[in-house]
């Protein structure tokens, strides 16, 4: 756990480019009190609400509680929820020079409705989404592929949070291509990862890698075939298939694959955002020099944490390293 610990401690020089989909997780919080008069559905009593940053911008803010110093690329709608957004990131954030507010574009909701009496635990019992998967103007597109050129030489690692909203056209995938050649890429995508090949690594869950193989994983078989097609067709140095409560499984080419367990219980309080979390630590683990099998260990421990949380959540380097006390184990697949 030493060699680990020591990892964490390195974490505070990393310097790590988010490029992807910045959105608004926003959470209402209330009382069922009766049933409606108008449809068979439940009334609940307003009691506060909150706005938390989601999709890249959770993965963004993962890196700057864990002390990276952080640069975020994306758009956001230059309305309410996104100048609230811009406004969170910008109190820890020393830089936002990538982050586009364009007008015409509204910012990205995910809402939640969370209902409960005083001293319960609130169930969610809906979301709404209000999606935008318009690509991003030619304006825009050129200002974001100059921003990535402008910090390049500065950039310790890239993080691609790709949630199929729009942000990766072609002039931003072939810019990211010719980077993936010469720095550390983690790539996170739901619909362009191979458009990433060669990437450094690549973490799809298990729906993502089964959309991407055709392979259903129903075993620990199927999770060996799955991953070793992931590797030919992508190609990355490494793959890393999230697998909920039962752990990871660590793919690299021409080595054995390795499942890693799950940290403590496998009782998950809320998967929200997990996936952010892991992509960021597998960054700053890679950025610190760890080879990839103890970057999986890290981003397992953290995950470990923030399922554990309600709602889009983060952890702190202490919180990692008190997380490390607890044993874990890894077996060949």
């Amino acid at each position: 756990m030493k060699k680990l610990t020591a990892y964490i401690k390195k974490f505070s020089h990393a310097r790590i480019c988010v490029i992807g989909d910045m959105t608004a997780d926003v959470y209402v919080y209330g009382k069922p009190y009766r049933l409606s008069r108008e449809a068979p559905v439940i009334v609940i009593r307003y009691d506060s609400e909150e706005l938390i940053p989601g999709g890249a911008a959770n993965t963004v803010n993962n890196l700057l509680e864990l002390g990276a110093q952080v640069y975020p690329v994306g758009i956001l709608g230059n309305d309410r929820t996104g100048s609230r957004l811009f406004s969170l990131l910008g109190a820890k954030c020393s830089t936002l020079d990538g982050i586009i507010l364009d007008p015409e574009y509204p910012t990205i909701m995910k809402t939640r409705i969370l209902a409960g009496d005083d001293n319960t635990t609130k169930q969610q019992v809906l979301r709404v989404d209000r999606d935008n998967a318009a690509a991003p103007s030619e304006e825009h597109q050129q200002r974001i592929v100059d921003y990535i050129q402008q910090i390049a030489a500065d950039i310790d690692a890239w993080i691609i949070s790709d949630y199929g909203y729009g942000l990766f056209t072609p002039k931003v995938l072939a810019c990211l291509k010719r980077i993936a050649r010469e720095k550390i890429m983690v790539v996170d995508s739901r619909y362009h990862m191979k458009e990433f090949k060669g990437a450094t690594m690549v973490t799809p869950n298990q729906a993502e890698a089964e959309q991407v193989t055709g392979i259903p994983i129903t075993d620990t078989s199927s999770l060996q075939r799955a991953g070793e097609k992931l590797l030919k067709i992508v190609k990355p140095q490494a793959a890393l298939i999230t697998l909920g409560n039962k752990g990871m499984a660590l793919f690299e080419p021409g080595m054995r694959p390795v499942h890693i367990p799950v940290v403590g219980t496998d009782t998950i309080s809320d998967v929200t955002g997990a996936g952010d979390t892991v992509v960021a630590l597998i960054a700053l683990a890679l950025s610190a020099g760890a080879q990839f099998l103890d970057a999986a260990r890290l981003a397992n421990y953290a995950a470990s944490v923030v399922v554990m949380k309600p709602g889009t959540a983060t952890l702190t380097p202490q919180e990692l390293v008190n997380a490390l006390s607890t044993s874990s184990s890894t077996k060949q697949l």
